[in-house]
């Protein structure tokens, strides 16, 4: 007889709920330019994007997080451990190579997050979410979500906490 493995659970916080305030924009790909929107936001950006990342091919996103840096913008992107790799087409080496610090999170079975944090910490704040990997198939061949949540400083700083969250089991990009 095989052994049931125990885990010991820990109880999970209380989600506190919180006013929703600000903007929401979003989009539905393969009809809505969802790319446009996410550099759109980049262009934005005043003082840090952080970004966590499945798989991630799209250039113009890529280039836009390039262009943040150049501005003086602290970018630091987070992504999926094999899919960095697997990916012949990925931009994570393009983002690595122009300075961004790149991490990439092996911890979990698909580092599957999506997100990017815009300013957090600023009442103009961002957070962009949804199914939309930064890839050309998301924007040209799969049907994908992305909304856009500006100004809602809780939000912001959540995503921000779990995006240090992942940061802390993270390992340096390696060509």
């Amino acid at each position: 007889a095989l052994a049931t493995p125990t885990f010991a659970l820990q109880p999970a916080p209380p989600v506190v709920p919180f006013a929703a305030t600000g903007t929401i924009q979003y989009a539905f790909t393969p009809d809505d330019r969802a790319d446009d929107m996410i550099v759109a936001a980049i262009a934005r950006a005043r003082a840090q994007v952080l970004v966590q990342a499945f798989s991630f091919t799209h250039r113009r996103i890529a280039e836009a997080l390039i262009r943040a840096r150049g501005r003086g913008v602290d970018v630091s992107v987070i992504a999926d451990y094999e899919q960095t790799y697997q990916i012949e087409t990925s931009v994570v080496r393009d983002i690595a190579d122009a300075g961004v610090p790149v991490l990439l999170d092996a911890q979990h079975a698909s580092a599957h997050n999506k997100i990017m944090v815009i300013d957090g910490g600023s009442a103009d704040c961002a957070v962009i979410a949804g199914s939309y990997n930064f890839t050309h198939a998301a924007q040209f061949r799969n049907a994908e979500n992305v909304v856009i949540l500006k100004g809602n400083l809780p939000l912001c700083e959540a995503f921000r906490r779990n995006w240090d969250q992942h940061k802390t089991h993270s390992s340096p990009y390696e060509r």
